[in-house]
């Protein structure tokens, strides 16, 4: 089950490519001075991505706990 570990550890990986992605990109938002509004809503977005990306690495730390039990 070794395959499982480093399938897992890459999709875990990119999880935290995600995450990093939605804090540069709220960096980017609170530095170009947006009114409220498009703040909000640019906001909103990212939240969804950013709760996508924390789910895509849960999987994958998951995987990578299983394909340690069974190996």
């Amino acid at each position: 089950m070794e395959f499982l570990i480093w399938i897992g550890a890459f999709i875990a990986v990119l999880g935290l490519v995600g995450l990093g992605w939605c804090i540069v990109t709220v960096g980017k938002a609170k530095r170009a001075g947006l009114d409220e509004d498009a703040m909000r809503a640019k906001l909103q977005r990212i939240v969804a991505v950013n709760l996508g990306a924390l789910f895509v690495s849960v999987i994958g730390l998951m995987m990578v706990v299983v394909g340690i039990f069974l190996r």
